[in-house]
């Protein structure tokens, strides 16, 4: 494990880490008077929040398609997008202040996203987003909830990531029949960053269903990219 945070963001980072300086600078400088984030996390913003969502970038395949659900402060679709410039990176957020910050931090660190108004129950945003490879979720909602919004926005055998912390065990016995009934298949909590970070990041793992497509009447299958 590595020692200094400096270390550990090299290590998570790698040759993009003089970007990830550049977002915790201006989460640092902005993101307690906007609303972002509270006066207490300023202090531990790689520890709490861009490592911890980085290192997520471990469970997704090269070049996927990736919806980050209520991005918020761009956690964790900035950091992702960061560390993985190969991931088709879609950050979706319902409010207008959050959006305009989103797309802000987008063109100030030129990273190639998209930023979309939106929720993901929306059926506009359903239409526009369906058959996504992996749906990430960082404090949305409770698991069954986060089910019924972003499992249809993903392909059959596709992968909702939801970062859940101490909560995620309890999380998925509690709720675990209202995902299957939602379309979820195989569900598991993981961990991430055991090799790097001292307080690794506890994810609920939840595919859907390669059947759900053709019960739920099917989905286009994507275009080539």
């Amino acid at each position: 494990m590595a020692g200094s945070m400096e270390d550990q963001a090299k290590l998570v980072f790698g040759d993009h880490v003089e970007g990830a300086h550049a977002f915790a600078a201006m989460l640092a400088e902005h993101g307690v008077e906007r609303g972002l984030i509270g006066p207490r996390e300023v202090e531990r913003l790689w520890e709490r929040h861009l490592l911890n969502s980085a290192v997520i970038a471990e469970l997704l395949p090269p070049g996927s398609r990736v919806v980050d659900v209520g991005s918020g402060a761009g956690l964790p679709g900035i950091p992702l997008a960061i560390a993985r410039p190969d991931l088709e990176l879609t950050l979706l957020e319902p409010m207008a202040r959050r959006v305009a910050w989103l797309e802000e931090v987008a063109e100030r660190l030129d990273l190639s996203i998209t930023v979309l108004r939106g929720r993901a129950e929306e059926p506009a945003i359903r239409a526009r987003l369906a058959d996504s490879d992996v749906v990430t979720a960082r404090a949305v909602a409770p698991l069954e909830r986060l089910a019924r919004w972003c499992l249809p926005l993903l392909r059959p055998g596709g992968q909702l990531v939801a970062l859940k912390g101490e909560s995620a065990l309890e999380e998925l016995e509690r709720d675990a029949d209202a995902v299957r009934r939602a379309g979820g298949g195989r569900q598991r909590v993981v961990s991430c960053g055991d090799e790097v970070l001292d307080i690794p990041t506890t994810v609920v793992l939840v595919e859907r269903d390669e059947n759900s497509g053709r019960r739920d009447g099917g989905r286009r299958r994507r275009k080539d990219r």
